[in-house]
């Protein structure tokens, strides 16, 4: 073992860990000092998980939770780092030939950290489970898209109550856990939460709400051994205390720390890291109501942001300039779809609508400010660059769940910025579900657009389905409906001695690292 990790070694006594944790020795006994034969990876984490079941409640659609989730769970179906579907507790899966039915063959030999193995009662279990209104699954809207399972060997095959194409994606995404029937009824939800059981790499050994979480190997599991024996999630919301923990050698790895940090740090003998593009992208919502409903105002807002100049100004060049809600890695991206940077054109098309810098229009724009890295900032040079062509933006802050309760409501600001999570990468989950105006998560809400969308929901054929969206995209973007500013990056930094493979969809994997 290198003298790096012999470095780490000594911070994971019972000792280190509770210093690092700020807790008393004695609440971590049993992390008692690790010895020379034993392997472990401590991660600075961001997000601490409220709950155990990541099929229930709030919790389990927050993409923070997913990495210490996809640690002790599995998904029906597996996602690469490339966004890309691969076999998980479901190795195979296809529609039937006029697609009325949906069949899934599940893998033998996969086994609950109790020992028992995974069965197609168990998948049959969770999808009906995730399906049911009063179970608490926030997305029983698409599980309950097929039911009338049956099982024959280990093969499931369901009929298609309404036919979604998306539904073997939403099978590697939020709330698409296989959860352990039987260990999960004997135990009920309060029993669950003290013992949690799932078939992922990781078992829960001890879990310290608020502080930290310790995994260990599972030896029968399914996929490859992951390197690490322990693992432990510390929980650190602060950005900079997470940047702090890897310096001071507390912590192997972190993520989603300021990008000067990482440029620095990653200069250093002892630290590496990654940054990655990732599926996450930071937008302007656009409400149609006010002076948004003037087709000249909206195509000046966009014309008039340097998307560029933003990245380079407060992010360190971390981040890809976007024109539509689709980012390069989704299924819809099409790079021909381009908004120009032109202020003099801007100021023409504020003129023609009687709008100049003596006489700007006025709105409100709301941002969250420290949600994002540099988001407040960023919004200030978006106002700044308004300014200049004649818009007159007053900034007003709101938090994160503000923003959706508004935008549930159809009540945010002229102009909105926040982010936008679309980590299965198609355009139904993203286009879609942002700017059809029955979905609660958009702002802008027109009859021309909601005839464009409309069919693609139940589009079968897959061509035209992504066809159909990338024509929608351009749609939007030739009238300026949305503003899309930017892809994010997401820059893991962490120990030298350590290689990390990062993932698409932003996830910090403990079994996506391994030792140099």
């Amino acid at each position: 073992m290198n003298h790096a990790l012999s470095r780490r070694r000594f911070l994971r006594t019972a000792g280190g860990l509770a210093a690092a944790a700020g807790l008393p020795v004695s609440m971590l006994d049993s992390a008692r000092a690790v010895t020379a034969s034993d392997s472990t990876l401590t991660i600075a984490y961001g997000a601490t998980p409220p709950s155990w079941d990541p099929t229930v409640g709030i919790s389990a659609m927050d993409p923070a939770l997913q990495s210490i989730y996809r640690s002790v769970f599995d998904t029906f179906i597996d996602q690469g780092p490339d966004l890309g579907l691969r076999p998980g507790i479901v190795t195979d899966w296809a529609w039937s030939r006029r697609q009325r039915r949906v069949e899934f063959e599940v893998r033998p030999g996969a086994f609950w950290h109790d020992g028992s193995p995974v069965t197609p009662d168990d998948v049959v279990w969770s999808l009906t489970r995730a399906a049911d209104p009063t179970g608490g699954n926030p997305m029983t809207s698409v599980w309950g898209r097929i039911g009338n399972f049956r099982v024959s060997g280990q093969r499931i095959s369901a009929d298609v109550h309404e036919f979604d194409p998306v539904i073997f994606k939403w099978m590697a995404f939020l709330t698409g856990f296989v959860m352990p029937r039987k260990a999960y009824t004997k135990l009920g939800p309060d029993g669950f939460e003290k013992q949690p059981v799932g078939s992922g790499p990781y078992r829960v050994e001890r879990f310290e709400r608020g502080s930290f979480v310790r995994l260990k190997a599972f030896p029968r599991y399914w996929g490859p051994p992951p390197q690490f024996e322990t693992v432990i999630f510390k929980f650190v919301a602060d950005a900079s205390a997470r940047v702090a923990e890897v310096e001071a050698g507390r912590a192997d790895l972190t993520a989603d720390i300021p990008y000067e940090d990482y440029d620095r740090l990653t200069r250093s003998e002892k630290l590496a890291g990654t940054a990655t593009p990732v599926s996450d992208i930071g937008l302007i919502f656009i409400t149609n109501r006010g002076p948004m409903l003037d087709d000249n105002v909206r195509r000046a807002m966009v014309q008039s942001v340097d998307k560029q100049s933003i990245i380079d100004r407060f992010l360190q060049g971390y981040g890809v300039p976007i024109d539509t809600l689709e980012a390069p890695p989704y299924a819809a991206y099409d790079r021909t779809i381009r908004t120009r940077y032109d202020p003099d054109n801007a100021r023409g098309l504020l003129a023609f609508s009687g709008y100049t810098a003596q006489n700007p229009v006025r709105f409100t724009i709301q941002t969250t400010r420290g949600f994002r890295p540099r988001d407040y900032e960023m919004i200030q040079a978006v106002a700044e660059m308004w300014r200049s062509v004649g818009i007159e933006a007053a900034i007003q802050v709101y938090d994160p769940a503000e923003h959706l309760s508004l935008r549930a409501r159809h009540e945010l600001a002229p102009a909105a910025f926040f982010d936008w999570s679309n980590v299965i990468g198609d355009p139904a989950t993203s286009t879609g579900l942002a700017m059809f105006s029955q979905s609660p998560d958009s702002a802008w809400k027109s009859e021309d657009l909601d005839a464009k969308i409309a069919p693609l929901w139940t589009e079968r054929n897959e061509g035209l389905r992504i066809a159909g969206y990338r024509a929608v995209d351009k749609y939007i973007a030739d009238n300026g409906l949305v503003l899309p500013l930017l892809q994010y990056v997401q820059p893991v930094l962490f120990d030298r001695s350590l290689a990390f493979t990062p993932h698409t969809a932003g996830y910090v994997l403990p079994q996506n690292v391994s030792l140099v």
